[in-house]
């Protein structure tokens, strides 16, 4: 029954997109809006929280060069000096048998060093099951490359969902968050995608994880994509569509 509902959310969600002549605005700035410390670096920005040390969001616009480069990874995990209160630490990881789980993925950051290197500060880091950082979570940031490659760039925000948290690991008291989000956009194609998926091994298709954009501002408090004129946003907030995308 869940299935068959689910499957009818999606159809009448397509059925409502008949508004065509809907435009989104000019990219004014789809830097997503929260709390927490901006922190920006030179591919991506973020939303630092103090009190989880990690952040609310990341954000960044991925595009085929960032994909394309040749750099390797650097492996050069460290604080991040520009987060005023300081960040988390690899002694708050070391021994407590989670990943350090990227935000913004090394592999979406191959243009050059400074790209790559930045991808390891522990602010772009969050406490991740090693059964989900290397299975569904590596599965989809794979998916993300290959969407962006398609559609000639993506707008990502990503980020933890501090619900039904499952731990502090170190000193500095990181939580563990319950959950993590991905919401994308396509600037070509016009359309918005949301996931929510749990901070544990899945063997479920990514299909079985899309939101709406909606329940997640509501679960995290943040205000994704801004820069969209309102009416184009609440369509593409307000509903599920996996058309475009799988």
């Amino acid at each position: 029954m869940k299935n068959f509902t689910f499957i009818l959310f999606i159809i009448l969600s397509i059925s409502c997109k008949s508004d065509s002549d809907i435009q989104p605005i000019d990219n004014i700035s789809l830097e997503p809006k929260s709390e927490g410390e901006i922190v920006k670096h030179t591919y991506y920005t973020l939303a630092y929280s103090e009190d989880n040390e990690q952040a609310y969001w990341v954000y960044y616009q991925l595009t085929p060069n960032l994909i394309n480069g040749s750099q390797t990874r650097t492996d050069d995990f460290r604080s991040d000096p520009a987060v005023s209160t300081g960040s988390a630490t690899l002694e708050d990881y070391n021994g407590s048998g989670y990943d350090r789980g990227h935000l913004c993925p090394a592999a979406d950051m191959t243009l050059n060093k400074t790209s790559m290197s930045e991808t390891f500060y522990l602010s772009n880091m969050s406490p991740q099951v090693p059964g989900f950082n290397r299975g569904k979570w590596s599965t989809l940031e794979d998916q993300v490359r290959k969407w962006a490659l398609a559609f000639d760039g993506l707008d990502v925000a990503t980020g933890p969902i501090f619900k039904d948290n499952i731990a502090t690991i170190g000193i500095d008291k990181v939580t563990v968050p319950g959950y993590y989000y991905k919401v994308l956009y396509s600037e070509s194609k016009k359309i918005m995608l949301g996931l929510i998926l749990p901070n544990a091994s899945s063997s479920k298709s990514l299909e079985q994880f899309v939101v709406p954009v909606d329940q997640i501002e509501l679960q995290t408090g943040v205000d994704f994509f801004p820069g969209l004129e309102d009416k184009f946003e609440d369509q593409l907030e307000g509903s599920v569509t996996l058309v475009g995308w799988f």
